[in-house]
């Protein structure tokens, strides 16, 4: 009799638990939020739409551990009020997310959903319920500067480096213009597009706090205040949000996507008051800018092909598979940012040290700097993609046979092999970046089959595929063993 109660247990566990989990949903909140109406209708919203599992926490979401192994969801999306929400939330987030099983990778797409009220935060729910393509953006980096990616895109310079410049183009133009503008008029420019534009993309990268970005370097200042962001001329300018759904992608500021318990955040202005339905940004000061320019990298040289989410997903899964390369140990160090400014640095040569045996080298203590400390805002199902200017030089063919998995990849007469790794963006952050492939659906222990001499990273739910010169009109094939 206990046997057959175990069996139709597990039974209905398989087909409401396992079954759903294996490609599924997870929404994860606090208790604080399940004690809230307003707050749960943002909840009930996301599992209505993705026929989602939910799971609480009282203190820490570390506390989620346990059921996320479970349920062993593909996305996991965090509601969670301003006030609870910091850097070591975002932290211990990425590092709960590579212990659902035993590889050294992250096992789920996840973000967080949060905005000055529940309505806010229902914004975001809602305005990412279809695929969205984006057209027209503003930019304050050098990078991406030629529009390409864009039909209607204006730029500025928020560099310290001498006078101004900036650019624009628009239907009736090809290429982008540049035009001299003094540094003092840049922020005065940025409004003036911003408004014009509506843009659907947001780029920045000067040098920010939670609470303003400086545009351009100690000339101009954005600020955030009550859910808002405000042009900070002699007199306040605040600036409206959109009615459509818009990407803010802080590339390479500092601190900027750190709510630090503060509903007055600038994340939460960005969000809230600018409408943005996804954010990435920094929750620490940043230096070596791996893990924000990368993700920004992936998702321009994968335009058209990854949405936002699994762009910033794989370029992290390429940092553990380098980190790894260079020390199995060195994911087993944690940058140790309780420290504070004046001891970190000898701090994490101590730990580094102790489990390497071996003193960092910059561009190691860059990636562990940066492994944990880029946040996504926004729902991680979001199907959000750039724009390809050209048509697209290769098509991917996704597989199962038996037990293994096919991935084809067949190059065409357009193909761009420099594209394919980057184009260059920010190459001094960033060098050439693998071929990136997110599978369409989970795969189970993937591992390269016998006699193929690929260097891949694989796991259950991507394939990187390093130094690959495909070339063009070419048919190149990976074939992985599986275990169902």
């Amino acid at each position: 009799m206990r046997r057959y109660l175990f069996l139709i247990v597990f039974i209905i566990f398989s087909v409401t638990g396992w079954a759903k989990g294996k490609d599924g949903y997870v929404v994860a909140t606090s208790e604080a939020v399940r004690a809230d109406a307003a707050w749960m209708k943002v909840v009930d919203a996301l599992v209505k739409k993705h026929k989602a599992d939910v799971i609480f926490y009282k203190e820490n979401i570390g506390e989620l551990q346990k059921p996320l192994r479970q349920l062993r969801p593909r996305f996991v999306a965090f509601v969670e009020k301003p006030e609870f929400l910091n850097r070591e939330y975002v932290m211990e987030g990425h590092r709960m997310s590579r212990r659902v099983d035993e590889d050294i990778y992250a096992d789920y797409l996840w973000g967080i959903i949060t905005g000055f009220s529940a309505e806010d935060a229902m914004r975001l729910v809602d305005r990412s319920r279809e695929p969205f393509l984006i057209r027209t953006a503003l930019n304050t980096t050098c990078e991406m500067s030629d529009g390409k990616y864009f039909t209607r895109f204006a730029f500025m310079n928020d560099g310290s480096n001498g006078p101004g410049w900036w650019g624009e183009k628009n239907e009736t133009t090809k290429e982008t213009q540049h035009y001299q503008l003094n540094k003092w008029r840049i922020l005065d420019k940025w409004v003036e597009k911003y408004k014009e534009l509506d843009p659907d993309l947001l780029v920045t990268s000067s040098h920010a706090t939670e609470h303003n970005l400086e545009m351009p370097f100690s000339v101009g200042n954005l600020k955030a205040d009550a859910g808002r962001v405000y042009a900070d001329f002699m007199t306040r300018e605040y600036l409206n949000g959109t009615s459509h759904p818009r990407v803010y992608f802080a590339a390479g500021n500092c601190l900027i996507g750190n709510v630090d318990n503060d509903p007055n955040s600038m994340a939460v202005g960005w969000l809230s008051g600018m409408n943005a339905t996804a954010m990435v940004g920094y929750v620490v000061t940043t230096w070596y800018g791996r893990n924000g320019w990368g993700g920004l990298k992936y998702w321009a040289a994968n335009a058209g092909r990854l949405t936002l989410a699994q762009a910033i997903y794989l370029n992290q899964q390429d940092m553990l598979h380098t980190e790894f390369g260079w020390y199995p140990e060195m994911l087993t160090v944690d940058y140790p940012f309780s420290a504070g400014a004046c001891a970190e640095d000898s701090e994490f040569k101590k730990l580094f040290r102790q489990a390497t045996g071996n003193l960092p080298t910059k561009d190691q203590k860059g990636f562990v700097h940066d492994r944990d400390v880029v946040v996504l805002y926004g729902d991680p199902a979001w199907d959000v993609k750039l724009k390809n200017p050209a048509p697209l030089g290769y098509k991917v063919d996704f597989k199962m046979k038996g037990k293994q998995c096919v991935v084809t990849i067949i190059t065409n007469e357009y193909f761009d092999g420099a594209l394919m790794k980057g184009g260059k963006l920010k190459q001094e952050h960033v060098t050439d970046i693998p071929f990136a492939y997110y599978f369409p659906k989970r795969v189970a222990n993937p591992r390269l089959a016998g006699g193929q001499k690929w260097d891949i990273a694989v796991a259950e739910d991507f394939l990187l595929l390093y130094n690959c010169d495909f070339e063009k009109n070419k048919k190149y094939t990976i074939v992985l063993d599986i275990n169902e």
